[in-house]
């Protein structure tokens, strides 16, 4: 399982920034923060304001030197569809279809098939620098702001 202090677990995983097809690699984020947003399912409720939330601050997030990618088992067909319907996603939905990068991260709800919701942020040396995952959504969802006042402490 990915801990804080560990090297995060790499990977490449395809997906959609609003209609585009995209591939993503943990090393195109070398010398950045990165913030990955774990999440169930596209079109859940929570998950449909909590990717919004992000979305909306990601100017903030950026502005503090760090990117934003966001993992389910969705397809990246889903993904473009649910993008649309939230009128536009500016950051990468990534496809984890055999959860292989949920259970690298200990993410993985393998027994239903899906990830469940938590939040790393992997700094700039590619080590998780921090970690929430959720015990009780929605009650403990992470905000975007919560996030970007994590992003301060790496400052």
């Amino acid at each position: 399982m990915a801990d804080v202090g560990s090297a995060a677990p790499d990977f490449t995983l395809t997906g959609a920034v609003n209609q585009e097809d995209t591939e993503v690699s943990l090393s195109d984020y070398s010398g950045k923060n990165l913030v990955v947003l774990f999440y169930p399912l596209d079109f859940s409720p929570v998950c449909s304001e909590q990717v919004p939330d992000f979305n909306k601050n990601l100017a903030a997030i950026q502005a503090k030197g760090a990117e934003v990618v966001a993992i389910n088992r969705d397809s990246a067909f889903a993904h473009k569809a649910w993008s649309e319907d939230l009128g536009g996603v500016d950051f990468p939905l990534l496809t984890d279809m055999n959860l292989a990068v949920s259970k690298a991260f200990g993410m993985a709800l393998e027994e239903v098939g899906i990830t469940t919701r938590g939040v790393f942020i992997i700094d700039k040396a590619g080590k998780i620098a921090f970690k929430h995952v959720e015990q009780a959504p929605p009650d403990n969802t992470l905000s975007a702001e919560q996030v970007l006042a994590e992003l301060d402490k790496l400052q």
